[in-house]
């Protein structure tokens, strides 16, 4: 075994470690492939926005060129169907900068780099579409129970292979530390197979553990895969990562790995969140495998997070997610092995009652399903719809949704950080207050720390609990999953917990927003221009 892949163990240090404890510093990174990735982004951007200046200075009649060109792109941008704020964003943008705005949107519209990708999925998520028949009795089922809400599973279904299932426990967890101590005790149970999809791994106590289970299970024969984004190459872990894991027996695969290259494909992340186990448990939630996902270190504060864990039928749902871009560099894929595994119903037919819908979404075609789904609950709600969520940047449809619900009388709360991760979206979450409050939206901010749950709960009867924020990253460009949940026992817990995390927040008034600094005013108000690019 190489020096690289030596188990490294202490008193402080529990768990596997792969990694020496320099090997992430600022020398690394700067030395890295993240050194030379901005290095020549600077290079290439420099290179665009001089090009109109030399432009300039060949033809003498460039400025009425200039403006030509403009009216011309204004009037394609307006007779587009790509999202209203966006639209309003590229306006300004080739307004100010109508060479380089124009070779930025016919870039970033042209999706160079990713063709290809774009291509392979399409025809994998086609070709396995119907790899989870929905049982009719279920459907039928959940029609005679709630016809809205057995609306909008159609639709859930009909965008991807997103069925609705009974006979699931589903467990709630309201921090990282409970879903992974309980991690640890499933990964243990494992027979056949595990699969790891997470946005960011980082070497820790928390990662370490699950590591340890990970590599003891591959030794046993199990089929141990590990995906983690490409942007963790860059943060948390070196390029050869996966190459270590595959020394200690652990299949692992970087989603969408950046280059130093302009490309698109920087919006195609993976930000999902999955853990499936022999077919029969999946982990669903916001919670990454790093420590301060589990408050060993707290950045900003305390971190508040949330999962779920299913066990039974609707498991099936996350080990297709997993397989789908698992095999998108895959000549051929076959995925009955690990979906026709027999899934007995849970012991306690009481946590067993509802209906539960596991679902992806994903930036390849035209669906909206995260922002859908969402939209969908706040037109059906009648009491109450109460959110988590990291980070608000709104666009017209959610904000219009948000604050008619609001004026319909229905108690729509809103629960975002006390103490951001980032000033950018903290700021520009701000430019929503005023707009929300006005038309009755209460919101709050989590005084001991940062929110990076991802909530909805309706009325008693239903809940999503997921990876999908609000803001256009998650419902635009990522590829994100989520649990609905109709009718399940633990949305009593989801709830009790919604109000325990208000009792340690600051409500939003106007006065409050009145006193906030200026600068996070003139920032949000600026940024605003570009939230949709964000």
């Amino acid at each position: 075994m190489e020096e690289g892949t030596k188990i490294k163990k202490g008193k402080k240090r529990k768990g596997l470690y792969l990694l020496k404890k320099g090997q992430k510093g600022l020398v690394r990174a700067l030395f890295s492939r993240l050194g030379l990735f901005l290095v020549l982004l600077g290079v290439q951007a420099f290179i665009l926005l001089s090009i109109p200046y030399r432009f300039k200075e060949i033809f003498p009649y460039y400025s009425i060129a200039e403006s030509l060109f403009t009216l011309a792109m204004v009037l394609y941008l307006l007779n587009t169907d790509i999202d209203p704020t966006a639209k309003i964003t590229w306006l300004v943008i080739i307004m100010l900068l109508p060479a380089f705005g124009s070779l930025l949107f016919w870039y970033t519209q042209s999706d160079i780099g990713n063709r290809l990708g774009r291509r392979r999925l399409n025809i994998l998520f086609k070709s396995t579409q119907d790899s989870i028949p929905q049982d009719p009795k279920v459907a039928d089922a959940f029609s005679a129970q709630d016809k809205g809400a057995a609306a909008l599973a159609y639709y859930m279904r009909h965008t991807g292979c997103h069925p609705v299932f009974s006979q699931t426990e589903v467990t709630y967890f309201p921090s990282g530390k409970a879903k992974w101590k309980e991690m640890l005790a499933q990964l243990k149970q494992a027979r056949h197979f595990i699969f790891l999809e997470y946005f960011i791994v980082e070497e820790g106590m928390m990662w370490g553990r699950i590591l340890e289970i990970l590599v003891q299970k591959a030794k046993e024969g199990v089929d141990v895969r590990v995906m983690y984004d490409g942007t963790c190459e860059f943060s948390t872990l070196p390029h050869d990562y996966p190459a270590r894991l595959n020394k200690l027996g652990i299949k692992c695969k970087i989603f969408g790995r950046l280059t130093p290259f302009l490309s698109t494909y920087y919006n195609y992340r993976d930000h999902r969140k999955i853990l499936v186990i022999d077919g029969i448990v999946a982990f669903n939630g916001g919670i990454n495998l790093a420590d301060e996902y589990i408050n060993v270190v707290n950045k900003y504060g305390y971190w508040k997070d949330v999962a779920v864990m299913l066990k039974g039928a609707a498991t099936k749902s996350f080990t297709l997610m997993f397989l789908q871009l698992w095999s998108i560099r895959e000549k051929e894929w076959d995925f009955s092995e690990y979906l026709n595994v027999p899934v007995l119903p849970p012991p306690d037919e009481g946590a067993s009652t509802g209906f539960v819908i596991p679902y992806g979404d994903n930036p390849v075609d035209k669906n909206k399903v995260g922002e859908c789904v969402y939209m969908d609950i706040l037109n059906r709600a009648q009491r109450y719809v109460h959110i988590m969520s990291p980070y608000l940047i709104l666009d017209g449809e959610m904000e219009t949704v948000l604050k008619f619900a609001a004026e319909r009388g229905v108690d729509v709360t809103l629960i975002l950080p006390g103490i951001p991760d980032k000033k950018a979206p903290y700021a520009l979450a701000k430019t929503h207050y005023a707009s929300l409050l006005a038309s009755g939206v209460r919101i709050y901010e989590y005084m001991p720390g940062f929110v990076h749950a991802k909530v909805f709960v309706c009325d008693n009867r239903e809940a999503v609990i997921g990876t999908i924020n609000l803001d256009y990253r998650s419902l635009y460009h990522h590829f994100e999953c989520a649990t609905y949940l109709y009718g399940v026992d633990c949305i009593g817990d989801i709830e009790a917990d919604y109000q325990s995390v208000l009792k340690q927040c600051r409500r939003v008034t106007a006065e409050t927003i009145r006193r906030e600094k200026w600068t996070v005013k003139a920032s949000g108000i600026v940024l605003k221009a570009i939230a949709p690019l964000m």
